[in-house]
């Protein structure tokens, strides 16, 4: 399954993409894509249905984040070997992790306004992971069974706030509008390896980033099991897995979003995240 949210920002409602691509109206048989209604049961349920009695949701309506209710927005940095090397750090030995704010949560097509003072906004292409079973202590070979999910992600982050002065991550990653998730919250049966997926981002028209999540350091497993011995996983929490080089602070010289830049975000499988760099208010 392909599940959305649909509608104004903050008023979003469920939805599903049928076999022509249009998206239909949930909201009749589920009230969010997020929390219980990422259980098992709850995805069999909407498997059921006959999609094509489903009311169609009008062309050209806004997409929001594929997940709702989201408590805990984790990140993995540096999770690609490759990706560490040109920001002159070394492979990590263990996951390094930490969080975005989830007021940083985003449509996939919604406009990225510049924060005050930015000078440094760059991009990261990454899959998302959405818990669908919580769990804490959770076994590597059980891991996948907690998995609601798989979605884009664009990791966007302001390297003077995160890693100049007092820099720190979650400062950098944090400002609002640096998390767009979506289109689609793509269910495990849809993707045959999460670890085969192409990745790529491109800024007006230039492609910079064409990776792969072949080659991720620490893989979903493992990184659902090393998450839980330190914190409870959630239904609706999500993980952002990591990006693969081509970043902006990796160019020579280092290159940044300004206003008026187009950022195209996509992930085999996952869908396209088209996004409008704007000017801080």
């Amino acid at each position: 399954m392909r599940l959305v949210r649909w509608g104004v920002r903050g008023g979003e409602r469920p939805g599903i993409v049928d076999g022509d691509g249009r998206v239909r109206d949930l909201s009749g048989h589920v009230a969010d894509i997020g929390g219980g209604d990422l259980s098992p049961a709850a995805f069999d349920t909407l498997r059921g249905l006959d999609l094509g009695t489903l009311p169609l949701v009008p062309l050209g309506e806004r997409l929001g984040a594929c997940v709702g209710g989201v408590g805990k927005f984790i990140c993995i940095g540096l999770n690609f070997a490759d990706h560490a090397r040109e920001t002159g750090a070394v492979p990590p030995v263990e996951p390094v992790v930490f969080m975005k704010a989830t007021s940083a949560i985003a449509g996939p097509d919604d406009d990225v306004m510049l924060p005050r003072g930015s000078t440094k906004t760059d991009w990261e292409v990454e899959l998302g992971v959405v818990i669908g079973v919580g769990g804490k202590y959770i076994a590597e070979g059980a891991a996948m069974a907690h998995v609601a999910g798989y979605c884009v992600i664009n990791d966007l982050s302001e390297r003077a706030f995160q890693l100049e002065g007092t820099g720190q991550w979650v400062k950098g990653k944090s400002c609002d509008g640096f998390g767009p998730i979506g289109p689609w919250l793509v269910t495990p049966d849809e993707i045959a390896d999460p670890h085969r997926l192409a990745m790529t981002l491109s800024v007006n028209g230039r492609r910079f980033q064409d990776g792969s999540t072949e080659t991720m350091i620490f893989r979903i497993p493992f990184l659902i099991h090393y998450l839980s011995r330190f914190m409870s996983l959630w239904p609706g929490d999500v993980i952002s897995t990591g990006t693969p080089p081509g970043v902006g602070l990796g160019q020579k010289p280092p290159v940044y979003l300004k206003a008026g830049d187009r950022v195209e975000v996509a992930i085999a499988g996952l869908g396209e995240q088209r996004q409008r760099i704007v000017a801080a208010a």
